[in-house]
């Protein structure tokens, strides 16, 4: 989920927002240029830049997010913290362990971060040049009045972001199902696994509950993602501050706004996202022999995670989680901005 923050942080070198009026510019996120040509000529940077970031958001923040499940779907008394958890699994499953389903979110965010690029540059132009572009309406969209009326305001990028996220959601939540049931295998002995990697993951699942089985959680998914508003609405709002307010140079901007951006967006979804995966890690049941199903719903998840824990028990492993946030994106973004700016 993470992965999307990057590309599109780092798109928005220019300006945070690209302007756009309709009827011809196409706000060509990114460049701040405005023709379909330019958008067009321009649009593999975008792919080619997002598979590195991709692999450096793997490589800094897949440890956090394998402790962040594992504290997630444990059981009391498994794990005393995070720190617990990385020593158990180091010690038990070597520095491998940390990067148990490492493979799925690899592979899977470097498709994320296209489709989510390609879907949020187009949802923003499609909403201003049909909804926010209309006088009536930005008098009635929060803060709209104090921004620029030849840009979509920050409200509107909260919406897109609501858009891009769905969209996104259909092949985000097959590979962080796959990446969840590998992330709990605790087994140092693969023989003794269920799993014995993705492809015998997505095979099993095919096998024994079709692709309902491997979509389970599709739904925990895109409300999980529905807090992409929070997202890229903080990361406007904080791009135009920083313009307008200090003299920092554009990549650093883009630095500070997205990792503050991207751990409001955790602050406010964590909650949800606990409850995605332990309705992910619950047994599948029938044929494929892992255990009794527990969960039917994302509500049965959601009341059972109240019923063990309390309200303690929908932050459970927030901290690796939101010390990861900050880092991961920042170093995807790093290698985002430098693999666009060496593209010809």
């Amino acid at each position: 989920m993470s992965s999307v923050s990057t590309s599109l942080a780092s798109s928005t070198t220019t300006s945070g927002v690209a302007e756009q009026q309709p009827p011809k510019t196409t706000g060509n996120v990114g460049t701040g240029e405005n023709t379909a040509s330019t958008a067009s000529k321009h649009n593999y940077k975008g792919f080619v830049a997002g598979v590195f970031s991709g692999i450096a958001k793997l490589s800094v923040g897949h440890p956090f997010d394998t402790v962040k499940v594992r504290l997630q779907t444990s059981k009391d008394g498994h794990f005393k913290g995070p720190l617990d958890c990385v020593m158990q699994t180091v010690r038990k499953e070597g520095v491998a362990g940390l990067y148990k389903g490492a493979t799925p979110p690899l592979v899977g965010w470097m498709m994320m971060d296209s489709v989510m690029l390609g879907s949020l540059t187009l949802y923003r132009r499609l909403l201003f040049e049909n909804v926010f572009y209309r006088p009536e309406i930005r008098r009635l969209t929060p803060f709209a009045a104090y921004q620029d009326p030849n840009k979509l305001p920050s409200f509107g990028h909260g919406i897109a972001g609501i858009m891009a996220g769905t969209t996104v959601s259909f092949i985000a939540a097959p590979v962080e199902h796959v990446k969840a049931r590998l992330q709990i295998q605790y087994a140092a002995d693969k023989s003794k696994r269920l799993y014995s990697g993705p492809i015998d993951c997505v095979r099993k699942m095919l096998s024994t509950h079709g692709i309902s089985g491997l979509y389970r959680g599709l739904c925990a998914t895109i409300f999980f993602r529905s807090f992409f508003f929070f997202w890229w609405g903080s990361y406007d709002v904080l791009t135009r501050w920083m313009q307008e307010g200090t003299s920092l140079p554009t990549p650093a901007i883009n630095f500070w706004a997205g990792g503050i951006s991207a751990q409001m967006f955790w602050l406010t979804s964590y909650p949800s996202d606990v409850v995605k995966q332990r309705l992910m890690t619950d047994p599948m049941g029938g044929a494929l022999g892992d255990g009794q199903r527990q969960f039917r719903s994302w509500k049965d998840a959601a009341v059972a995670v109240y019923r063990e824990r309390g309200w303690r028990g929908y932050w459970r492993g927030f901290v690796p989680c939101f010390l990861r946030a900050f880092p991961a994106n920042a170093m995807a973004l790093v290698a985002f901005e430098g693999v666009m700016r060496s593209l010809p």
